[in-house]
């Protein structure tokens, strides 16, 4: 029988029984969607539309020298790679006019650095989305690599019926450093929180690393026209603006993986994901609330559990709450992981929640209070 000293004791323990019921809703009720995914039965049919590979690239040079060919070399009947050059002053024009000459379906844009009118991504793949031949278009990074040359046919396949929105998954390479660990499961964790909204018909947000749109959809809500303003945002904040209940679909076979280069050095990957972090208050109020209850709910389990520590409360108690959480948190990590081939950070899930929640609280704050004054 449970037994309160005083009211502080019973205040607490309703605020971590209440944030513990709170963040078993989110595992059980939504990212459990990802964890028992699934896949769709494929198509049969073969006529697969010709689309479009668009890469924003600036002073990508030596990820162009790596990672291009794979794409370029896709396993499909007929598709074209922009490349959009973004005033770069390295030498990756030189390096893209050898490609032309191997490659024929690779086209080339090239942006020149203007003082008065200066460009930016949005500015660049607007240029590039104008450029292309084809209504599906498929957006990735210079610093990507394909996981196999089917790619281009898994992700297309997803254009299904009414479908105007693909949704990939882009984990990032494995290194031996825990910033590498860290950065694999801010990736996961990502991934699970906009991929299970898709599938529960609230998509929210993509990444474009890996990600799939028709150019009838990007004209029909004006581009990047409401959100030109912010750095960020050509991927997440665009899918935001024009993903409905109905006109998207997830692609998760591990073929259709695109990997990335994850940044080495902290002081890298504060940089991004200050920038990145700073597009989350522009989503849509419902989606705010959807992921504005998770932040809130996991960083009040954890504020509860050393105050109830320090008001002398049983730590037994404290201990099967938090053993709960636990079981139930790692059981659709589990699932999660398996599908999504990081089986090997399940062993870390515990510790890297903890990290979670504090890069949650430092980048959200900083993204919350930064204004995003550069164009690129």
């Amino acid at each position: 029988m449970l037994e309160f000293q005083n009211s502080w004791q019973i205040l607490f323990f309703v605020l971590l029984i209440l944030s513990t019921l709170v963040q078993a809703f989110y595992y059980l009720g939504i990212f459990s969607r990802l964890a028992f995914y699934k896949k769709p039965q494929a198509s049969n049919h073969l006529d697969l539309e010709p689309v479009s590979v668009l890469i924003s690239a600036r002073n990508e040079y030596k990820n162009l020298e790596k990672n291009l060919i794979s794409i370029l070399e896709q396993d499909y009947p007929n598709f074209e790679v922009i490349v959009i050059n973004d005033c770069s002053w390295d030498d990756s024009q030189k390096l893209l006019e050898y490609y032309q000459e191997k490659y024929s379906h690779l086209k080339v844009c090239q942006l020149i650095e203007q003082e008065k009118y200066p460009t930016g991504k949005k500015f660049a793949l607007t240029i590039g989305i104008k450029a292309a031949q084809f209504n599906q278009l498929f957006f990735t990074d210079a610093d990507c690599m394909p996981a196999s040359n089917q790619w281009l046919r898994l992700m297309q396949s997803q254009f299904t019926q009414g479908k105007e929105i693909v949704l990939g998954y882009s984990p990032a390479k494995s290194y031996n450093s825990f910033l590498n660990l860290f950065i694999r499961f801010e990736t996961v964790f990502t991934a699970m929180a906009y991929l299970s909204a898709a599938i529960g018909k609230n998509p929210f947000m993509g990444v474009g690393r890996n990600l799939a749109y028709t150019r009838e959809l990007f004209f029909k809500h004006k581009g990047f026209a409401k959100h030109q303003h912010i750095l960020s945002g050509d991927d997440d904040l665009h899918v935001n603006q024009t993903a409905t209940p109905t006109n998207v679909s997830i692609q998760i076979d591990p073929q259709s993986f695109m990997l990335t280069e994850p940044k080495k050095s902290f002081e890298a990957y504060q940089r991004q994901k200050t920038r990145h972090n700073s597009t989350g208050k522009y989503y849509k109020l419902k989606d705010q609330v959807y992921l504005g209850g998770y932040y809130f709910s996991h960083l009040l389990f954890y504020a509860c559990i050393p105050v109830l520590l320090v008001l002398g409360f049983s730590w037994q108690i404290i201990l099967g709450v938090y053993g709960f959480r636990f079981l139930v948190q790692t059981a659709i990590f589990f699932g999660v992981l398996k599908r999504l081939k990081g089986m090997q950070l399940i062993w870390f899930v515990a510790v890297l929640d903890i990290f979670y929640l504090i890069y949650i609280f430092v980048f959200g704050t900083i993204g919350l209070f930064t204004k995003q004054k550069k164009i690129w």
